[in-house]
C-alpha cells in the first residue's frame, strides 16, 4: 500500500544532532515544540509544548533502546509533523533501561487524516528495530536523518502494517515444542492518542510470541484504522493479552479467556514478561478471565480508589442519559410552540392530558378543530414526554453498565424503571443502578464451568442481577427513597424570596465550577430530573431549569466577550479564534466552549466564570423565570416563560464575569516557570468534559 507523505513529515530545520536540550523531558519537549512552531506548522509552540507535557506527564514515551517518542494531538498543530534531536546529554523519559538520546517528537493536529497517522504510526514500529535506530545514530547529517525517515515511511508498508491486526508465527518453536502445544493468544493494544505506543506494542508483543514458540495476533486500536480480530481466531485463543491505557473496544468479544492485562507501555518495555504471563494463564484454571465483558483492566482500576470509580459511574449514566433528556425537552417545547401549554393540561373528565386525547381520537385524516399545527404539537409533546420517560432508566441502566460493562445494562433499566414505579425518581434510579452494576460484576466474577462461560453475560447475570437490584428497589428502597424525594420535592415547592436566590447562585457556582465536568453535570442532572414533576402548578422545576440553563451559558460567552471585544490583547490569537466560536457555543448552552481557556489559565479563568454564573441564577431565580425545554439555549426561547428577564440575567452574567477576568488579566499575573505545572492541572481538571 503506497502511502502519500507529501508535504513531508520531516525537514532540515527539524532536525538536531548532538545537542544538549536540557536536563529533562518537559525542556525538550519545550525546544522542539518551538522548532516546529518556527517552522509554521503550529500556530504556538506553548500551546504544543504543554499538550505534550500533560501526555508526557500520563505515561512516560520512553522505550527501550535509548528512545523517546513525546507526541500529542494539539490543536495549535497545523499539519502533521515530526521533529527529530539527538542528544548529546541523555536525558529520562521513563524508559525501564535508562535514559533516552533519540527523541522523535510527533505533533499531530486534532483532525489528522487516516494517512498521515499511518505513516507516523509506521515510523514509531521502526523504532523497536536495532537496523533503523542505529542507522539514526550513526548519521551524520541532518539530511541523512530525513532521508532515514522518508524512506521508512513511504512506498510499501509491510502487511503486519498500521492499523491491521498484526499476527506472527513461530517458524522454529524452541526445541520440545510441537504444534499441538503451541499456543495461540490474541491480544488488543490502545494509548490514548493511538499513534505510537499502540503499534509499538503491538509489534513487541508479536516478536516476543514469536521468541516464545507462539502465535500471536494483535488487534491495534489506533487512530489510523482498527481491523478487528477474526471472531474465529479468538474462539481458538488460549489466552488474552490487553496492553492498553484506555477500554478495550467490544470486550464482551474475549468472555472466559484467561487475561493478561497492564498498560500499553508494559506491551513495549516487557514483552516477552505478558507473554509468559499468558502462557502460564492459559495452563491455569484459576486465572483471572474476561468475565462476559464485566472485567475491567487493571489499568483503568489499579490505581482508582472508591471514590474515583464513584465518579465514573455516575458520569457515564449522566453522559448516555442526556440524549434522552435534550432529545424528549426539546420535542416538548416544540409541542408547546405548536400547541400550547395547554396540551400538557387534563381534557375534562377524560382522565387524559389534552395530547393523549388529541392523539387517541384524531389523525391525520381527520384532524381536531384546532387544526394540523395543534394535531403535530401533540405529537410531539407525546414523543418527548415517552423520551424523558426513560431519564431514570438510562440513567440507572448506564451506570450500571459503567460498572460491569453489557452484562449490567439489563438489570440497571429494569431497577431504573422499578425506581420510576415506585416514585423514587432520579435518587431512586442512581441508587437502583448501582446495586445493579454491582450485582452484575460480582455474579460475572464467580467462576463456573467452561460450557456455561457462553451464557453468563446473555442469560444469568442479567436473570439474576435483575432480581436482586430491582428486588431490593421494590421490597425495601423504594419506600424510603420515595419519601425522601417527596420531602425533597416540597422544600424545593416552597422556596421563595432569598431562599429562591441562595439557590440561584449555588447552582450557578455549580455550572462554571468545572464547566462540564462532574459538578457541572450533577447541578444539570438535578434540574432535568425534575422537569417531570413541573406543572402549571409547581412552576418550581421550571424555575431551577432555567437558573441552570442561563447560568450554563455565561461562561462562554464571557470568554467570546472579553477575548473579542474587552481584551484582546490579553489573549493569544488561538484563544481569540476560540472565542469567535466560543459566542455560538454560549447562545446554545454548551458550556464547554470555555474549555480552551480554562486549560490555559484556570486560576483565572474558572473563579471570573463563576462568579458571574452565580449572578446570572441568583436573577433569574429571582425574577421566576421558567423553562420547560433541558437545553437549547436562546434557541428555545419559545420554551421560555419570562424571556426579556432570562436575557437580562444572561447579559449581566456575562459581563460580569467578563470585566472580572479582563481584572485579573491585567493585575494578578501568573510567574512564567509555573506556567507549564499550572497548564497541566488545568488540563487534568477539564479533561473530562472533553
Amino acid at each position: 500500500m503506497s502511502v502519500n507523505t507529501s508535504p513531508r513529515l520531516i525537514s532540515v530545520q527539524l532536525v538536531g544532532l548532538d545537542e544538549d536540550l536540557g536536563a529533562t523531558s518537559s525542556d525538550v519537549i519545550r525546544v522542539l515544540a518551538d522548532r516546529v512552531a518556527a517552522t509554521g506548522r503550529a500556530a504556538e509552540g506553548r500551546v504544543l509544548a504543554e499538550d505534550a507535557i500533560k501526555r508526557e506527564a500520563s505515561v512516560g514515551t520512553g522505550v527501550p533502546g535509548g528512545i523517546a517518542i513525546p507526541h500529542a494531538r494539539s490543536a495549535s498543530v497545523s499539519e502533521p509533523t515530526l521533529a527529530f534531536a539527538r542528544l548529546a546529554r541523555k536525558v529520562s523519559f521513563g524508559a525501564p533501561d535508562g535514559d533516552a538520546d533519540i527523541v522523535f517528537m510527533i505533533a499531530v493536529p486534532e483532525g489528522a487524516d487516516k494517512d498521515h497517522l499511518t505513516v507516523l504510526s509506521t515510523l514509531a514500529r521502526a523504532l523497536i528495530r536495532d537496523d533503523f535506530t542505529a542507522a539514526l545514530r550513526a548519521a551524520a547529517t541532518p539530511q541523512e536523518i530525513v532521508d532515514l525517515v522518508d524512506r521508512e515511511v513511504s512506498g510499501e508498508v509491510s502487511e503486519a502494517g498500521v492499523g491491521k491486526a498484526s499476527s506472527a508465527s513461530s517458524p522454529t518453536p524452541p526445541a520440545g515444542a510441537t504444534a499441538t502445544q503451541r499456543k495461540l493468544i490474541v491480544g488488543v493494544t490502545a494509548c490514548p492518542t493511538g499513534i505510537a505506543h499502540t503499534y509499538m506494542a503491538a509489534d513487541a508483543l508479536v516478536a516476543a510470541a514469536e521468541r516464545a514458540g507462539a502465535e500471536m495476533h494483535v488487534e491495534t486500536q489506533g487512530s489510523s484504522q482498527v481491523e478487528p480480530l477474526d471472531p474465529a481466531l479468538i474462539a481458538r485463543a488460549d489466552a488474552v493479552v490487553f496492553a492498553v491505557d484506555v477500554d478495550v473496544r467490544d470486550r464482551g468479544r474475549f468472555a472466559g479467556k484467561p487475561l493478561v492485562s497492564g498498560p500499553v507501555k508494559r506491551g513495549v518495555d516487557e514483552p516477552d514478561k505478558m507473554i509468559a504471563e499468558a502462557i502460564r494463564a492459559s495452563e491455569d484454571p484459576n486465572a483471572a478471565r474476561v468475565q462476559g465483558g464485566a472485567a475491567t483492566t487493571e489499568t483503568t482500576t489499579k490505581n482508582e480508589h472508591f471514590g474515583q470509580a464513584l465518579k465514573r459511574w455516575l458520569l457515564t449514566g449522566v453522559s448516555y442519559m442526556i440524549p434522552f433528556v435534550a432529545g424528549g425537552g426539546l420535542l416538548i417545547a416544540l409541542g408547546f410552540l405548536l400547541a400550547g401549554y395547554g396540551i400538557a393540561l387534563q381534557h375534562g373528565d377524560s382522565g387524559q392530558n389534552n395530547a393523549v386525547f388529541t392523539l387517541t381520537n384524531y389523525t391525520l385524516l381527520d384532524l381536531p378543530p384546532q387544526g394540523l399545527g395543534y394535531y403535530l404539537g401533540a405529537a410531539a409533546f407525546q414523543i418527548g414526554g415517552i423520551s424523558l420517560g426513560f431519564l431514570v432508566a438510562a440513567l440507572a441502566g448506564y451506570i450500571a453498565y459503567a460498572m460491569a460493562d453489557r452484562p449490567g445494562i439489563a438489570p440497571g433499566f429494569v431497577a431504573g424503571s422499578i425506581a420510576v414505579f415506585m416514585n423514587a425518581g432520579f435518587l431512586g434510579g442512581l441508587i437502583g443502578g448501582l446495586i445493579a452494576g454491582a450485582a452484575a460484576y460480582w455474579i460475572g466474577r464467580i467462576p463456573t464451568w467452561r460450557w456455561l462461560r457462553g451464557l453468563m453475560p446473555v442469560v444469568i447475570i442479567p436473570l439474576f442481577a435483575s432480581i436482586i437490584a430491582s428486588g431490593l428497589m421494590l421490597l425495601v428502597l423504594g419506600g424510603p427513597i420515595a419519601w425522601l424525594m417527596t420531602q425533597l420535592t416540597e422544600f424545593l415547592n416552597s422556596l421563595s424570596g432569598a431562599s429562591a436566590v441562595l439557590l440561584g447562585i449555588i447552582l450557578g457556582l455549580m455550572m462554571a465550577f468545572d464547566l462540564g465536568g462532574p459538578v457541572n453535570k450533577v447541578a444539570y442532572a438535578f434540574a432535568v430530573a425534575g422537569l417531570g414533576a413541573g406543572t402549571a402548578t409547581n412552576v418550581v422545576p421550571f424555575e431551577i431549569m432555567a437558573a441552570v440553563m442561563a447560568a450554563g451559558m455565561v461562561p462562554p460567552l464571557a470568554l467570546a466577550l472579553a477575548s473579542t471585544v474587552l481584551y484582546r490583547k490579553g489573549f493569544t490569537k488561538p484563544e481569540r479564534e476560540n472565542g469567535k466560536a466560543a459566542w455560538l457555543l454560549g447562545a446554545s448552552f454548551i458550556s464547554e466552549g470555555a474549555i480552551p481557556f480554562a486549560a490555559a489559565d484556570p486560576l483565572r479563568v474558572i473563579p471570573a466564570s463563576m462568579v458571574g454564573a452565580a449572578v446570572t441564577g441568583a436573577i433569574s431565580m429571582a425574577a421566576g423565570v421558567t423553562s420547560r425545554a433541558p437545553h437549547g439555549g436562546i434557541f428555545v426561547f419559545f420554551a421560555i416563560g419570562d424571556v426579556a428577564m432570562f436575557i437580562v440575567a444572561i447579559l449581566a452574567g456575562t459581563v460580569v464575569s467578563a470585566l472580572v477576568l479582563v481584572g485579573l488579566k491585567k493585575w494578578v499575573r501568573r510567574a512564567p516557570a509555573a506556567d507549564a505545572a499550572v497548564s497541566e492541572t488545568a488540563h487534568d481538571r477539564v479533561a473530562v468534559a472533553v
